[in-house]
């Protein structure tokens, strides 16, 4: 489990899905083989590492459902450590399983805005919470099936939402949460109404 308070972002030094290689940064020090790290929001287990390399294997159903397969040599990902069971939640409970991709609209002046897929738009709740590129958001406006997001300017130097471009896909990780009671609610619905 996360939280989507990135640590550190790294580049890519081998985006081989055998052996997908990202720099290890500095503060990485506590970590070891079957480590669980947020990679842009996708929950990967290190597979080795030494002291300035980590690597993963991708399997086909993550390379099919996030954009880590797009990724290229020289590209920057968000990064995050688990969290322990004794931290503060800062940002929200983030999985690291991400539903889908999404595709920048706009990033402008603090706001991103997001294409989602149309099957996300039920789990998405205005000011309610969401992982973009495993960064914990809340959700400032929606528009048929683009959620805006506004960004502070910490996010903005912490992080690789601010080099996004129009048309760049982004990992969308909807709030656990609101899957659990949505999914609580059509159950009960069809008991009552079955």
């Amino acid at each position: 489990m996360f939280t989507g308070i990135v640590e550190a972002t790294a580049r890519i030094i081998d985006p081989d899905p055998r052996r997908f290689r990202i720099a290890r940064p500095e503060g990485f020090s506590d970590i070891r083989t079957g480590s669980s790290i947020a990679v842009s929001g996708v929950c990967l287990s290190v597979a080795e590492l030494d002291e300035d390399c980590m690597e993963f294997e991708v399997i086909p159903e993550t390379l099919r459902r996030t954009k880590l397969g797009r990724l290229n040599t020289g590209d920057r990902v968000n990064l995050e450590r688990a969290m322990k069971a004794d931290a503060r939640l800062d940002g929200h409970i983030v999985q690291g399983h991400v539903e889908a991709t999404g595709v920048v609209v706009e990033n402008t002046e603090g706001i991103l805005r997001i294409e989602l897929p149309e099957n996300l738009i039920k789990n998405i709740v205005h000011k309610g919470s969401i992982a973009i590129d495993g960064v914990s958001l809340t959700v400032a406006s929606m528009e048929g099936e683009t959620v805006s997001v506004a960004l502070i300017p910490l996010t903005l130097k912490e992080t690789t939402l601010g080099l996004l471009k129009k048309g760049d896909r982004v990992n969308v990780e909807t709030d656990v949460m609101r899957k659990y009671v949505r999914k609580m609610y059509l159950v009960d619905e069809f008991w009552m109404n079955g």
